[in-house]
């Protein structure tokens, strides 16, 4: 296990910082009209997160679809996941619905961890959402981001590696001294591979109960939540 902080620790955002399902999953409930579809609010949450961004990102990472922003495939993915469950929202409400992925509420420990882990090292994000949406859900949760880094200021999304060697340019460090944090290994395997360093954080409720217990012991440091990240940081 790697003993010295580096000098600045860069975060995934969205699942790791943020629960995004349950905020998402309570706007679609309150914007939506008329009863829940099979599985529950919770159950088209996690649709609109793995159809309408997680496989399009792959794509547009990989090239085999032409960049869009990101905020442009979500509202397109949720038209026609509406209408495959035939369910009705107003242009205001469909609005509010995108929105509301600039609006997640932070997972119970992540805001004393951050103000700790500032102390020791340099505090930002490396994340596929928008720069303005970082912007926004950082005022909105109170997060506190020294720098707000978006894989859209490199023209490309995570995992590619451009992303990833830029952010630590951007901040005028050598990838040895940078450390991803995320609760996802796939991320984290990729940092590895461009000579970040890696902290892996542990969010099983991410996709809910019973959602996916992942793991990454090739993480130089290993924590249930932030606060154990910051003892293991010194902070």
């Amino acid at each position: 296990m790697s003993a010295a902080p580096p000098e600045a620790l860069l975060f995934d955002v969205f699942g790791t910082v943020v629960d995004w399902r349950g905020s998402i999953t309570a706007a679609l409930a309150r914007y939506v009209d008329g009863p829940a579809p099979a599985g529950g609010w919770g159950s088209l949450a996690d649709r609109w997160r793995r159809e309408g961004y997680l496989a399009p990102i792959a794509a547009m990472a990989s090239g085999s679809e032409p960049r869009r922003p990101i905020g442009e495939v979500l509202r397109a993915h949720l038209v026609r996941l509406l209408d495959e469950c035939r369910l009705q929202v107003g242009d205001d409400a469909l609005d509010d619905l995108v929105a509301a992925w600039d609006h997640l509420a932070p997972w119970p420990d992540a805001l004393d961890g951050l103000a700790r882990l500032r102390r020791v090292a340099v505090l930002g994000t490396i994340s596929n959402g928008s720069f303005g949406g970082l912007v926004r859900m950082a005022r909105f949760a109170g997060l506190p981001w020294d720098c707000v880094i978006s894989a859209e200021l490199f023209a490309s999304y995570k995992p590619d590696p451009a992303v990833y060697l830029g952010a630590a340019a951007l901040l005028g460090l050598p990838p040895g001294q940078v450390a991803l944090v995320a609760a996802h290994p796939n991320d984290l395997a990729a940092a590895r591979a461009c000579g970040l360093r890696t902290a892996f954080v542990s969010r099983p409720l991410e996709w809910g109960p019973g959602g996916p217990a992942e793991r990454d012991a090739d993480a130089d440091w290993v924590a249930d939540d932030f606060g154990r990240l910051a003892d293991l940081l010194g902070a």
